[in-house]
């Protein structure tokens, strides 16, 4: 059931809008990257592949990138040649769906001007997950798009497996922020890399 915004309470309002307004400032700051520092900036995040130590053998999920997202691509073909099965996020009543990403796999549009394997591509169970963001923090809080999707899909790995898959959040190093305000639905990663390499993580507060 969804409620109206008069049912939520005042703090709850207060540190939505808190959140909104960070994201928006983020996405603002890297909106205004020249072309030329994007493109390198996606070609940096593969020279982190060895960096990741991700295990042999390890389904992991990447993600199309929108509008002006640091691209994954790079990163995600370094991936598949030392061995780790791909796929692609895809949304299905609501929640997101990994399916298998090959060489051979023709994308088909998909919503907010991203692609997706087509309906008849395996579905997989991501051990390690590159998640994208609008904003982070240095507890590995992340802000996403609004939707939820990320937190409920990390959510429903971890149920179903007993552990949560790896998560890290790839974005512009521009993108972070002081604090990032959470509820508790919201899912910090467990690290996040730019194009300026891992994030060093802090605060012992760290879920």
């Amino acid at each position: 059931m969804i409620f109206p915004d008069t049912d939520i309470p005042q703090e709850i309002r207060a540190l939505r809008e808190l959140k909104s307004m960070r994201r928006k400032e983020a996405l603002g700051r890297r909106a205004g990257l020249p072309v030329q520092a994007r493109i390198e900036g996606g070609l940096a995040l593969a020279e982190a592949v060895d960096a990741l130590d991700f295990p042999d053998g390890a389904i992991v999920s990447g993600f199309w990138p929108i509008r002006d997202e640091i691209d994954p691509r790079p990163l995600m073909d370094a991936l598949r040649a030392r061995g780790h099965a791909l796929c692609l996020p895809a949304i299905v009543d609501g929640d997101l769906v990994f399916r298998r990403l090959t060489r051979e796999t023709v994308l088909v549009p998909a919503g907010f001007g991203t692609a997706e394997p087509p309906a008849d591509a395996d579905v997989l169970v991501p051990d390690c997950m590159l998640v994208p963001l609008a904003a982070f923090d240095r507890r590995g809080g992340r802000i996403g798009y609004g939707r939820g999707y990320y937190d409920r899909a990390i959510a429903h790995i971890g149920t179903a497996r007993g552990a949560p898959p790896a998560t890290v959040g790839i974005a512009f190093s521009l993108q972070e922020v002081e604090s990032v305000p959470e509820e508790n639905h919201d899912r910090r990663l467990d690290r996040i890399l730019t194009e300026r390499g891992f994030v060093q993580l802090e605060g012992p507060e760290r879920a």
